[in-house]
């Protein structure tokens, strides 16, 4: 399990569009910083630390930047997150620059740990999808959703157990989630 609230946020802009062992070196290396798991001290770095020394990319620091902005503003409320339906729940954190659809169902599946979450246009959920379902080609991610939709009210447990499937089909290791 992912932590919720500000640090979980922080492991999805991480992983965005990277593979998960990148991501689990990138994570492992910057959640090691003093501070870069709070939004004030986040704020107070540097690109040089957090590109230089963390290993996130410019975008990613900006997106990282603009979670704790966020925070501090109250624009993002990790307390009432738990209380929200998921579709307002999605909304609530894609609403914060540099958190799409895929990263706030990413934190919603691993940290808030809801079970009807299918993050769309994840690319090793429709590989695996294809494989499973003997596609000729990867869904695309409105297919992937409207194929999940099936799977409701466990569409957790289906993107968990895709992913799984697709890490046996291609030989990937498992990356412990620190």
């Amino acid at each position: 399990m992912r932590q919720p609230g500000f640090p979980g946020l922080l492991r999805a802009i991480c992983g965005q569009q990277i593979s998960n062992q990148a991501a689990a070196a990138i994570w492992k290396r910057f959640s090691a910083l003093p501070g870069a798991l709070e939004p004030a001290g986040l704020l107070a770095m540097d690109d040089a630390t957090l590109c230089g020394v963390a290993g996130l990319s410019r975008p990613k620091a900006a997106h990282a930047r603009s979670l704790a902005t966020a925070c501090v503003e109250g624009r993002l409320d990790f307390v009432a997150l738990p209380g929200m339906p998921d579709a307002e729940a999605l909304a609530h954190i894609a609403a914060v620059k540099g958190l799409g659809p895929w990263s706030a169902a990413i934190h919603l599946l691993f940290a808030e740990q809801r079970p009807d979450i299918f993050p769309p246009g994840d690319a090793a959920l429709a590989a695996s999808a294809a494989h499973l379902l003997g596609l000729e080609a990867r869904p695309g991610p409105k297919a992937l959703v409207t194929t999940a939709e099936r799977w409701a009210p466990w569409r957790s447990l289906a993107a968990r157990l895709l992913w799984h499937h697709w890490r046996f089909v291609t030989g990937r290791a498992v990356v412990e989630d620190g």
